[in-house]
């Protein structure tokens, strides 16, 4: 069974910096992709970052130029460099990891903005 471990999360001021980590339990290139969700309360969950097995990375519009994602196939960890913090990119978030068409799911780890 998959396993996929966030860390990271926390609290920040708008303006400030955090970087998640996920760590899997399996070679992270035998997925075909991995990548970040987030869900806010009361919304639905979203795609923030997406990266093949290539390293082709794909980011919504809402944190392009301030989101990074990026890979240790040595630690079998993905990583999301979050700059430029806002109040509204508070959410939990969710690593996942697709491989033969079955997703699979961290448990999330929170991160807070402050104005």
């Amino acid at each position: 069974q998959v396993q996929l471990v966030e860390s990271g999360g926390g609290l920040v001021q708008a303006g400030g910096s955090l970087r998640l980590s996920c760590v899997a339990s399996e070679n992270i290139f035998g997925f075909n992709a991995m990548g970040w969700y987030r869900q806010a309360p009361g919304k639905q969950r979203e795609l923030v970052a997406h990266i093949l097995r290539s390293g082709r990375a794909t980011y919504p519009e809402s944190v392009k130029g301030r989101f990074t994602i990026s890979r240790d196939g040595g630690k079998n960890t993905v990583y999301l460099q979050m700059d430029s913090l806002r109040p509204d990119d508070t959410a939990t978030y969710y690593c996942y990891a697709d491989r033969d068409f079955t997703d699979y799911w961290g448990k999330g780890t929170l991160v807070t903005v402050s104005s």
